[in-house]
């Protein structure tokens, strides 16, 4: 039972608890077709904690993230923890987090994976409402770099593969730009609300929260959202890099339905989407005869970053 297979058993078992805090240990040991003695045994042999304490944990992580992605009382939020007043709920709470649920709401963190606390078994609660297994292994920057590079290289093979069914008439046929699978009718102004959106939109998904308020299109505007989001999204990748979590997983609540991606898988989608959308900004700029950022080409920035 100590088997990915085993574990992830025992966690449907447990999620019935998350549900719905009222089950008592025992109820969900019947519900699992054991004695509450054995199924104690096998949680605490798959988790490395007691049932109880394991349940209490996740439903601590789970309030945390109520309390940093919804307006909800932290009565309220207390109650479905399985507390029975504001007091009790704010000691277990502070005495986990060392800090209060008030002002943890106030100071939320960078993404939700902050909120996670410690334990053996690596399982935490995982937006919106699941738990989340540890990755089956690690995953380091070189990795990323070197799939990104495969599927360069497979993708490039795809296309030839499929230019060999056309006409030199159409292979020779001037190309009119086409974003129609990124932007539609792109403008400078629209490129660059989609690139800090972008940067908006998977620190949210990270967090758990819903789409960003992407109002504000005016030119400060965009600098004030990108001075915050583009600050958070670097600091998120150097942690991500520094941990080696970039095989882990997440669940994006703002997809319909939530879609699972790995932290790696994230990063790779932004570098490439606004790598494409960055080009043609550029491009845009140029036009307008602004040519001083030249063509965007990152060798030079990490050519001098390499250099010290």
């Amino acid at each position: 039972m100590t088997s990915t297979d085993g574990l992830t058993g025992i966690l449907d078992w447990l999620q019935v608890a998350l549900d719905d805090p009222t089950v008592s240990a025992t109820d969900v040991a019947a519900r699992a077709h054991l004695s509450r003695f054995h199924f104690d045994r096998l949680v605490a042999a798959a988790t490395g904690e007691p049932p109880g304490a394991l349940r209490r944990r996740l439903l601590l992580e789970r309030a945390a993230h109520r309390l940093t992605t919804s307006d909800r009382t932290v009565l309220d939020i207390a109650v479905e923890a399985g507390y029975g007043s504001h007091e009790a709920f704010t000691r277990a709470f502070q005495r986990s987090y060392r800090v209060a649920p008030s002002v943890l709401r106030r100071r939320p963190p960078l993404t939700f994976r902050e909120l996670e606390l410690p334990c053996p078994s690596g399982v935490h609660f995982q937006p919106p409402g699941g738990l989340r297994l540890p990755a089956a292994r690690q995953e380091t920057p070189m990795n990323v770099l070197q799939h990104l590079v495969d599927h360069h290289v497979q993708t490039l093979t795809a296309i030839i593969d499929r230019a060999g069914t056309l006409h030199d008439e159409v292979l020779d046929r001037p190309v009119s730009v086409s974003v129609e699978t990124i932007d539609d009718q792109p403008t400078l102004r629209s490129l660059i609300n989609a690139m800090v959106t972008q940067e908006e939109h998977w620190l949210s998904a990270l967090r758990g929260g819903e789409w960003p308020d992407e109002s504000d299109r005016s030119v400060a505007g965009l600098a004030a959202r990108h001075a915050v989001a583009g600050r958070d999204w670097r600091a998120f990748v150097a942690r991500t890099l520094a941990a080696g979590t970039l095989a882990d997983t997440f669940v994006d609540t703002t997809c319909s339905p939530p879609t699972t991606h790995t932290l790696g898988g994230t990063i790779g989608h932004v570098i490439t989407f606004a790598a494409v959308r960055r080009t043609l900004a550029i491009g845009a700029l140029h036009t307008a005869g602004i040519t001083d950022l030249g063509a965007g080409d990152p060798r030079p920035f990490l050519d001098a970053a390499a250099a010290g």
